[in-house]
């Protein structure tokens, strides 16, 4: 009888605080048919759009800290990219250019002329793409942990570069199978690709915030090379960080993405300088 009470009353302190199982939400989960594949993704929060990208082999998921927090203020809108979660493409190739156009498509699908977008690692290179490719479709981009290119020198830690050339190795010698396929193809992806010039970056208008880690796997130099390319950027690193700011530093990085949002740009020259 005792275990039993002490089971009720955990069941009762827990009752209406169960977890949102994000990516896998019936209530709010849905598929859009565009661009030759069903995109699934959910919707939280009313407000303002506001979309999130994620990185290579993620999902809706990986923006569990984020969700919560930011549907609070605005309509959240949050999909699986391609071939990643439950967005199938069995399809051999795959480019961030091709991701970026569905993400402007999904757009389209919601009959949303422009969003706010958050972009992590790969995500963050779509965010970059979705801005230069479809500038009127974004008002406001931060993104965090991106690249323009699959340098070891110039871009990218070489040890990350090695490790993903190992893994691509390992999967070319194991037996084929839909899902081998499938992460082969989204390894490939982070050595072989992006391709993103500075004058692609030209064609960025909205206000941006770049953001990494000082100890990101992108290498600090480049981050800010990434931020001198674009008309209206801000460039935040964060200190005693690597990749992932959206899960180990959750607050700061909510809060300062949030303020970011809201806040009108702000020129910053001559006298304001000093400031």
């Amino acid at each position: 009888m005792k275990h039993l009470f002490l089971l009720l009353v955990i069941s009762l302190s827990t009752f209406g605080q169960q977890k949102i199982p994000y990516g896998n939400n019936p209530k709010a989960g849905h598929y859009a048919a565009i661009r030759g594949i069903n995109l699934y993704y959910e919707t939280y929060g009313k407000g303002a759009p506001l979309l999130f990208i994620h990185g290579n082999n993620g999902s809706i998921q990986d923006f569990k800290n984020q969700i919560p927090y930011f549907s609070k203020h605005y309509q959240v809108i949050v999909a699986d990219n391609r071939s990643q979660g439950k967005s199938i493409d069995t399809s051999d190739s795959l480019s961030y250019e091709q991701m970026a156009d569905d993400f402007a498509a999904l757009l389209d699908h919601l009959k949303l002329d422009s969003v706010n977008v958050v972009g992590w690692s790969d995500g963050g290179i779509n965010g970059l793409l979705l801005a230069s490719r479809h500038p009127e479709k974004v008002r406001k981009l931060a993104v965090t942990g991106a690249n323009l290119i699959p340098d070891p020198i110039k871009s990218t830690d070489p040890w990350v570069v090695e490790l993903v050339n190992h893994m691509i190795d390992s999967l070319q010698k194991a037996p084929e199978s839909l899902e081998r396929n499938r992460v082969l193809k989204l390894s490939r992806i982070l050595v072989e690709q992006p391709h993103i010039t500075h004058a692609d970056l030209a064609k960025i208008e909205c206000p941006t915030l770049v953001i990494a880690g000082d100890h990101d796997v992108i290498l600090p130099h480049h981050t800010l090379e990434i931020a001198s390319a674009i008309k209206r950027s801000y460039l935040w690193i964060l200190p005693n960080s690597g990749h992932s700011t959206p899960v180990f530093y959750k607050n700061i990085f909510n809060s300062t993405v949030f303020d970011f949002l809201k806040t009108p740009y702000r020129k910053i020259e001559k006298q304001a300088k000093f400031y």
